[in-house]
């Protein structure tokens, strides 16, 4: 089979970037990181800053990072959208005004934008409060998911040691 040049190469480095930084702390940081980036009212840009974002912070895991924006896929957005301008309008006053299917009906883009310094507000704070919740969620996850490998992996070479010992030493009757 002929590969085309650089094709090692690549396969290489993913194989490397998939083994850097996987220790749960380093994972639970990637994750958070992307979190924060994925609630972020920055529609459009949030590979770019998840990539940016792996660049910048050199212990987070990068692909965690990239799995961590992904809480702002089409179903959740509306819902992500909706607490952030709640909480930045909470924050910033009741000047701004409820968000509500009415409130869209007439609006005009340039009434549209003057709803986006709330929102930013209320995302970031949102955003600050999940990532730290995915974090301590993450290294939890992690941690007992790696208990739970250790010991089914224990459990695997005491029965192997077993097996064992029963073959070299013949204790079946006859």
């Amino acid at each position: 089979m002929v590969t085309a040049p650089g094709e090692k190469t690549f396969k290489k480095r993913i194989h490397a970037l998939l083994k850097l930084n996987t220790s749960p702390p380093e994972i639970a940081l990637g994750v958070s990181i992307g979190v924060m980036i994925g609630i972020m009212p920055l529609y459009g840009f949030h590979t770019i800053l998840a990539i940016i974002a792996a660049v910048a912070v050199p212990r987070a895991n990068k692909i965690a990072i990239l799995i961590g924006t992904n809480i702002s896929l089409p179903p959740t957005v509306p819902f992500i959208t909706w607490a952030g301008y709640s909480i930045g309008r909470a924050l910033l006053g009741n000047g701004y005004p409820e968000l509500t299917w009415g409130a869209f009906r007439g609006a005009v883009w340039t009434e549209l934008f003057s709803l986006y310094y709330p929102l930013f507000v209320g995302s970031f704070i949102l955003g600050l409060m999940c990532a730290t919740l995915f974090y301590f969620l993450t290294v939890c996850f992690i941690k007992r998911k790696n208990k739970k490998r250790e010991h089914n992996s224990s459990v695997l070479s005491t029965a192997a040691e077993i097996e064992c010992i029963d073959t070299v030493i013949d204790i079946t009757p006859g």
